[in-house]
């Protein structure tokens, strides 16, 4: 069974404390409907809604049926289907995309929704904002990953204090694994600050980027220091958005009309993967979801031509190009040195500015990947367009579990065009 993504859509991320879950709910939403050429969601037979912090903000359980309950009333949204809650830390959008997916693929459903909608920002509560957080690490065995943690610290001459309050606790473990980095392959400092500059530049091109102003390398390196090697401009803000994606079978593209049905994306792989305590040399669960994802797409890393990766920091997208198998292990500083993956390089790395540059409203950030790969691979992205746009990837991770994320995604699309 087939699936093509048939329409997507994401808001502009940003600090947005005037609107409510619900107003991000209904304005992604609407413009998802516009994306698709249709007046009402009707053909919808399930939905998947993402989210991470709606309970900081008092409401824990039925997220989804609660923000969508204003665009049933408006007749917009379709009665009595299923909403499916999913939570999966940063990687909470990209498992609403695996599962509305799975609806059409096992022929469930011709017609499926997946959703993710975020408020980080809390003025005046930065306890609150801190609570979604640590969410995204063990809260039961805090010792476990203390002492993991302070042992690999050691080993670096590094300390990990994640009471500095510099940023959240994830920054310090990003930069054990950078600095780990540094120190067996060579990476530099310096490269990581050329792939901060680079997707704050293809940010400046993206009206939905919560950065949109270009970051001199220099600049990147003298910034506030944050957790080193990593400054300030080399880790993603804090921001509100959604983001969204329609999915459907071969027989469900009838409900669109026919312009629509011709732009369809293919969906050649949804993959997830789970995190574990590794050891630093032992390859990370993206490795492991990437190898599935291009057997199940029938593809090798040399076919893809445009890339989304999740560079909460900029040493992660280092690191995911040598998970992925775009670079050999060690050398992913050296290939974002080289220019490869920059606008108009031989492998273009998150156009849309990256987590960096365009932000990172936790639940929703794995469908804004997708979104942009869908407008990348629809030739729609105007100044920022990749050359070769067939076949796209989104690498997606999510909350941390020791040297790794906690939940990995890795989906490929391909083009109609």
């Amino acid at each position: 069974m087939e699936a093509y993504i048939i329409a997507t859509a994401c808001t502009k991320f940003e600090k947005k404390p005037d609107q409510t879950f619900k107003d991000l709910t209904e304005e992604v939403y609407r413009d998802l409907l516009k994306s698709a050429k249709v007046e009402n969601g009707d053909m919808i037979g399930q939905a998947w809604f993402g989210n991470c912090g709606m309970g900081t903000f008092g409401q824990n359980n039925i997220r989804g049926q609660v923000c969508f309950t204003p665009l049933v009333q408006k007749k917009m949204f379709p009665e009595r289907i299923g909403i499916v809650n999913v939570e999966g830390g940063c990687a909470t959008g990209s498992m609403a995309f695996h599962g509305a997916w799975k609806d059409v693929i096992s022929g469930t459903e011709d017609v499926s929704l997946a959703i993710g909608v975020e408020k980080i920002y809390q003025p005046n509560r930065p306890e609150k904002i801190q609570e979604i957080y640590d969410g995204g690490i063990d809260q039961f065995d805090r010792n476990e990953w203390l002492d993991f943690y302070k042992s690999i610290g050691d080993q670096l001459d590094k300390p990990f204090d994640p009471e500095n309050k510099k940023g959240t606790i994830f920054m310090d473990t990003y930069g054990l694994q950078a600095l780990w980095h540094m120190k067996t392959y060579g990476t530099t400092q310096r490269q990581i600050a050329l792939a901060a500059s680079k997707n704050h530049f293809h940010g400046s091109l993206n009206d939905k980027a919560q950065y949109q102003f270009k970051v001199s390398v220099e600049d990147v390196l003298n910034d506030r220091e944050i957790s080193y090697p990593l400054t300030r401009a080399m880790c993603a803000p804090i921001g509100d958005g959604a983001a969204a994606a329609l999915i459907c079978s071969k027989k469900g593209l009838k409900h669109f009309p026919t312009e629509i049905q011709q732009s369809a994306i293919k969906i050649k792989a949804s993959v997830l993967s789970g995190g574990k305590y590794r050891a630093p040399h032992e390859p990370g669960l993206s490795r492991v979801a990437a190898k599935k994802a291009y057997k199940q797409a029938d593809l090798e890393p040399k076919d893809v031509n445009v890339v989304e990766v999740h560079d909460a920091t900029s040493f992660c997208e280092i690191y995911q190009l040598e998970m992925l198998g775009f670079c050999e292990v060690g050398s992913g500083g050296k290939f974002i040195e080289e220019g490869h993956t920059k606008l108009g390089g031989r492998l273009p790395v998150n156009l849309s500015g990256g987590l960096v540059s365009k932000g990172h409203p936790v639940g929703a950030t794995g469908l804004s990947m997708v979104h942009e790969l869908a407008v990348q691979l629809r030739g729609e992205a105007g100044n920022r367009q990749s050359e070769r746009n067939k076949i796209g990837l989104a690498e997606n991770g999510g909350g941390v579990i020791g040297f790794e994320e906690a939940a990995c995604s890795v989906i490929i699309l391909e083009s109609s065009c």
